[in-house]
């Protein structure tokens, strides 16, 4: 069974094997100003929540497989929970009928300084209802901008959903301690967008305040 439709993807293009491998790869983008014909209502029978305090837990595993949860844990120890109160106050859920959350989000100021997207994930079984474009839409309606990202190129779905709402791949060799592997990305992104969602891709260099924060702090906060 596929993990995600982008597994599938990988799968089907015959490069299943390296999928871990090109989850390690660090993509950033950018958005100035969103593209608001891309937003989306949520479909009938779901709706958008808050995590609560006692749904910690189940945050981690919406927004994470099973192997990983070690990881995020590692993250919200050292990014969220010296500010709980603030990451409570803005990390969305879309929830199903019966009030299980099954996508999440949040927009979050990393490093004191700049908004970022974080821990955006629609679980896979709920994959294809557009629930992520709506999750995206809502957190979008209120929010400052420019706002920044990090994805992977094994999240190729979720590339092309950004670029949607008028994120732009950033070009600079390095974002603050990390390096940026848009050039060893492309020729998977090619492979595994369809050849107008790769052609639409839109590309910028980074803003200074993005730079800027990235540097702030040796620890990754989006």
């Amino acid at each position: 069974m596929y993990r995600n439709k982008d597994h599938e993807t990988f799968c089907r293009k015959g490069i299943g094997e390296i999928y871990e491998t090109i989850g390690s790869l660090n993509l950033f983008m950018q958005c100035d100003a969103p593209n608001r014909d891309a937003f989306r209502s949520l479909p009938d029978g779901y709706s958008f929540r808050l995590c609560r305090r006692d749904e910690l837990e189940i945050w981690k595993r919406v927004v994470v497989e099973e192997a990983y949860i070690d990881n995020v844990t590692d993250f919200y120890e050292k990014i969220y929970a010296q500010h709980e109160d603030e990451f409570f106050q803005c990390c969305m859920f879309v929830c199903n009928a019966a009030d299980k959350p099954v996508a999440s989000t949040l927009i979050w100021k990393s490093y004191g300084l700049i908004n970022t997207v974080g821990w955006f994930r629609v679980l896979p079984e709920y994959e294809g209802k557009e629930l992520g474009r709506a999750l995206l839409s809502e957190i979008f309606k209120t929010a400052q901008f420019p706002i920044y990202l990090h994805t992977q190129p094994t999240s190729a779905r979720a590339i092309k959903l950004y670029s949607d709402f008028g994120f732009k791949l950033i070009t600079d060799t390095k974002i603050g301690y990390r390096k940026n592997d848009l050039d060893e990305s492309f020729s998977y992104l090619q492979k595994l967008l369809l050849k107008n969602d790769y052609e639409k891709l839109q590309f910028t260099k980074a803003n200074n305040e993005l730079l800027n924060a990235a540097l702030s702090n040796k620890t990754s906060e989006f």
